[in-house]
């Protein structure tokens, strides 16, 4: 069987060998190609003459006809090829076409085998100068083609974007855009892959060189591709160090991607589809202590917020238990006041939202509209109303688990009043403890509420292999297996423990000098002591606090040793940092995931991580100092 190989320069083998050195004249080998792309792979006499002898005599052109007829008589088989009167047909076996194959897996949305076919245009540099028939001929083909190796290339990168594996996309995504350096859809799919990983700077700036190139080529921008620009504009600005941003710096600055969890994400966006098309949609994430359910919705909101949608979050502490309604008021204080379009809620909602939060109260002063009459449920209810019919909103409630009842209550009411309303509900929680409330809501998810339950488990091997080929490309094959297992063991597969030894790691830890098996025996990382934990998680955590700024050590030392939730005021007060400098430190400690904000202050994303800190990283001299400084 002869193989075609055309998505890129011409390459033909027969039977895996070289083929004859007469069937790659051009003629001949042009004559075999359009035949085996001709349907029915037939076509006449005549048309072959005309597309590849037009200027020869008729006689003349017939005799070059029959000879490349031959010679691909030769390299087919005789049994392959049937010339009967003036058709001329291969039969079925005789050729082989790497676009056949490619067809058909687009056909079963298999990406990822269908992607390596690809390897440039269409017989990329073939031509035959004196044959203008079959140059236009290739010309449509190669249009064709062209379209077909995009959609096939971007959909990869698509699918793996949408599964988290931003890792995955960037090989797809690099051959499109070479394929089309002005394909907009694959410049959309850039700035999605760099926003995702914290660069928005990267992703104006891809869009800005892309909107250069497109004036110079009359290219107009579509819609789609400036408002997506805008998303990424109105984004978060994180005030870092140069380095943190810098492809070529330090691997600690970089933020790891999200791995193992494509089919956990699937689920997660398949609901925020849902809700965005008008039905308010519950989403329970639940994972242990570390097990990366932080990293998990906050990359459900990022793509939520190039989507279009609104985010507003709060994370709960164990005090809230013991204070009614503060999850629900938490979110109000956590950006809900800030949203497009709340001045258009009713003047009581909002006056009694005022009555029952000073933020409001400054923003919307009450004069003379009683608070009392309308309760806390309604009045949320209609500013989400309001609010989600401008964008849709995705509302976080993280470690949901600590939310106090009457929340839940409230939280109830809302999925009656608002089952219409373009509202993702997340509730983030760890298994213990279970409060009496939410076991309840999510009893009823996917009966009478539409939603689901996410189980975040440990990582497999496969996804921290994926992790150390990011952070530790020089481990590969058996390495990197072999270094997989050990950190396998020592962070007992919870993805906050894997990133921060594969960190360490690149900044030079040798785990050869530590050693200790975590966890313990019915133990999870809340229910663990600092002196618990394996020498390499605490080495670790250390190298990791060390490549810290200064000011972000400060900062994080305070944050550990002032409480569970501390406000940016106290974190001033105890340190000296003012101004910008605060704000940078805290943006390090949130761009590095030590700690997460909402507007009511600033938690650190695992208690144990907060204890080892407290522990290890200040003298009691500091300890002392900080405590002293409080406000």
């Amino acid at each position: 069987m002869i193989h075609l190989h055309t998505l890129g320069p011409l390459d033909v083998t027969i039977d895996g060998g070289p083929p004859p050195a007469e069937l790659l004249w051009k003629k001949n080998i042009g004559l075999l190609l359009y035949l085996a792309r001709a349907p029915r792979q037939r076509c006449t006499r005549e048309q072959l003459i005309g597309l590849l002898w037009p200027d020869k005599e008729d006689a003349a052109a017939r005799q070059s006809m029959r000879e490349a007829v031959r010679v691909v008589r030769l390299s087919v088989g005789e049994q392959r090829i049937s010339t009967t009167g003036d058709m001329i047909q291969l039969l079925d076996g005789a050729v082989e076409l790497d676009t056949d194959e490619l067809e058909k897996l687009m056909k079963q949305r298999d990406w990822t085998r269908a992607t390596p076919l690809i390897n440039g245009e269409f017989v990329d540099g073939f031509k035959i100068p004196d044959a203008s028939g079959f140059e236009d001929w290739l010309t449509v083909e190669r249009s064709h083609w062209h379209g077909r190796s995009m959609e096939a290339l971007l959909c990869h990168a698509e699918e793996r974007l949408a599964a988290g594996d931003e890792l995955g996309a960037d090989e797809p995504l690099r051959r499109a855009q070479e394929m089309d350096p002005l394909s907009q859809r694959a410049l959309r799919a850039r700035m999605r892959r760099l926003a995702a990983a914290g660069d928005t700077t990267g992703a104006i700036q891809a869009f800005e060189q892309f909107g250069n190139d497109a004036r110079r080529e009359a290219v107009a921008l579509e819609p789609e591709t400036t408002a997506l620009a805008d998303r990424v504009r109105s984004g978060r600005a994180w005030h870092l160090p140069k380095e943190a941003l810098s492809p070529d710096r330090s691997v600690s600055w970089r933020r790891a991607p999200l791995l193992g969890r494509d089919r956990e994400l699937a689920t997660a966006l398949a609901h925020w589809r849902s809700a965005r098309a008008g039905r308010l949609t519950f989403l329970v994430v639940e994972g242990e202590s570390g097990g990366g359910k932080t990293r998990f919705v906050e990359e459900l909101t990022m793509r939520a917020a190039l989507d279009g949608g609104t985010i507003v979050a709060m994370r709960a502490v164990p005090s809230d238990l013991d204070h009614p309604a503060s999850g629900i008021l938490g979110l109000a204080r956590g950006g809900l006041l800030d949203v497009p379009g709340v001045v258009g809620a009713n003047p009581v909602a909002l006056a009694t939202l005022a009555h029952h939060a000073s933020e409001w109260a400054e923003r919307f002063p009450q004069k003379g509209i009683p608070a009392s009459a309308w309760d806390l449920d309604a009045a949320i209810a209609d500013v989400l109303r309001v609010t989600s019919a401008e964008r849709p909103h995705v509302l976080v409630f993280d470690d949901a688990q600590w939310m106090d009842a009457e929340s839940y209550q409230l939280l109830e009411r809302l999925a009656r009043d608002l089952a219409r309303a373009p509202l993702l509900i997340v509730l983030v929680t760890t298994p213990e403890p279970a409060p009496l409330k939410l076991a309840e809501l999510r009893s009823r998810i996917g009966r009478d509420v539409s939603g689901a339950a996410i189980l975040l488990g440990k990582l497999d091997l496969q996804a921290i292999i994926q992790l150390i080929q990011w952070a530790l490309p020089a481990y590969r094959g058996a390495a990197a297996d072999r270094l997989a297992r050990r950190i396998a063991i020592d962070s007992g597969g919870l993805p906050l423990l894997v990133v921060e030894i594969c960190h360490a790691m690149a900044q030079g830890l040798d785990l050869d000098s530590t050693n200790g098996a975590w966890p313990h025996p019915l133990r999870t990382l809340d229910a663990t002591f600092p002196g618990d934990l394996p020498d390499t998680v605490i080495a670790s955590i250390r190298v990791g606090f060390r490549c810290l700024s200064r000011p972000a050590q400060q900062a994080l030392v305070a944050t550990a040793l002032l409480g569970e939730r501390v406000a940016a005021k106290r974190v001033s007060c105890a340190t000296d940092l003012r101004g910008d400098a605060l704000h940078a430190a805290l943006d390090e400690l949130e761009w590095r995931r030590w700690l997460v904000a909402e507007a009511r202050g600033y938690v650190f994303v695992a208690r144990i991580v907060r204890d080892v800190v407290a522990r290890d990283m200040i003298t009691e001299g500091e300890r002392l100092r900080i405590l002293a400084k409080q406000c």
